[in-house]
């Protein structure tokens, strides 16, 4: 059954939802600022909030689009938004999907990454047509590996100074999971 686009997600703890330009202050303050959370990340931490609106803008008008794919992290128990988990490539011809997620480092550790990734990766075996996800991260990253295994993702590869961060280039590790080794382990949150 298709979906149309983002739509709100819970888990035990969380709320995965549409952003908003209103959440600006809290993307901010909790990790788009933070050199140490974008270490690994695509883009450069944001120098302003001015910045963070703007790429809030952006998301608010692809929401528009039933094939965009993007949450924001909640706490359930204190309405803080920690991070984002999104989409960040796909093929529709190949049936393929890339998963990215971003927490603020006072969240790390703690399991909400996984508990986003498995429901992420849950609905979008349910409700989309993909057939296979995968999950990148730099080599010197290996936390975020750690994540990918707890969702059920498996090892498959380094690609060899593949990627290009905030490090410059990188060896990137590639998980991902099967739409028919899905069942077990996205079922859990």
């Amino acid at each position: 059954m298709p979906v149309n686009g983002t739509q709100t997600l819970t888990t035990n703890r969380l709320i995965l939802r549409r952003l908003a330009i209103s959440d600006a202050p809290a993307m901010f303050a909790n990790w788009a600022n933070d050199p140490l959370v974008t270490k690994y990340l695509t883009w450069q931490p944001h120098q302003n909030i001015s910045i963070t609106k703007m790429g809030l803008k952006w998301r608010e008008k692809q929401y528009q689009d039933p094939a965009f794919f993007d949450w924001g992290i909640v706490i359930k128990d204190t309405d803080e938004l920690i991070g984002t988990i999104t989409v960040v490539n796909q093929d529709k011809a190949q049936k393929t999907m890339e998963i990215g997620y971003c927490l603020g480092k006072q969240w790390w550790g703690q399991g909400f990454a996984a508990e986003a990734l498995i429901k992420v990766l849950n609905f979008l075996f349910t409700y989309t047509a993909v057939e296979r996800i995968e999950a990148r991260h730099d080599t010197n990253n290996p936390n975020s590996g750690k994540v990918m295994k707890k969702a059920g993702m498996a090892f498959e590869k380094i690609l060899y100074q593949h990627g290009t961060n905030n490090n410059g280039v990188c060896d990137e590790a590639v998980y991902s999971i099967l739409r028919t080794d899905s069942t077990a382990s996205t079922n859990a949150v």
